[in-house]
């Protein structure tokens, strides 16, 4: 599957489709990073997956959620799209998304789980996609989306924030210390 053309998506999703390589393979890129996330949840205990690097920001449960939140949202999309929905669909506030989930107050196996599961669904329905139906289209948050582009997007999106959670959350000296 070819990276989407700028046409495809809106400039603000350039970031997360850009994070890709040129020549991604985006299902492998997926399918790694579903080892990738789960291994990296299964690294943590309760106390540390509520660490904040900063008092107004996201703990790390709630980067978690909002990344299946956010898969959730796209991979909806992109069916809708592959089967001709022709309504816009909404955007998402993803504070609001996070503000009203109360990721912290769950089990961090349970979204361990829940990742794990919508990732295995996600990958099994975009593999069933055929060149024609990537190139369907469908407006969402206003925007004009490819089905195509919509999958780069997830795994750019989870790409952007497994770094964020690199270099702002598991390097960071308060993170280090805490027990």
């Amino acid at each position: 599957m070819t990276r989407p053309t700028p046409d495809e998506f809106a400039p603000f999703y350039q970031t997360y489709v850009g994070a890709l390589p040129e020549d991604a393979d985006v299902l492998q890129v997926l399918a790694q990073q579903h080892k990738q996330t789960l291994s990296l949840i299964s690294t943590l205990d309760e106390d540390r997956a509520l660490f904040r690097y900063a008092p107004a920001k996201w703990s790390i449960k709630q980067v978690i959620g909002h990344m299946i939140d956010t898969e959730r949202v796209l991979s909806y999309r992109a069916m809708c799209f592959a089967r001709c929905e022709a309504a816009a669909l909404p955007g998402m506030d993803e504070n609001d998304f996070v503000r009203f989930a109360h990721f912290d107050d769950r089990p961090l196996a349970s979204l361990q789980d829940e990742q794990d599961h919508l990732r295995s669904a996600n990958l099994a329905m975009f593999r069933s996609f055929s060149e024609e139906v990537l190139q369907r289209r469908g407006t969402a948050s206003d925007c004009e989306f490819t089905v195509r582009a919509l999958i780069w997007i997830t795994a750019g999106h989870e790409r952007h924030h497994l770094n964020v959670l690199q270099e702002r959350y598991f390097s960071h000296p308060g993170f280090q210390t805490n027990p």
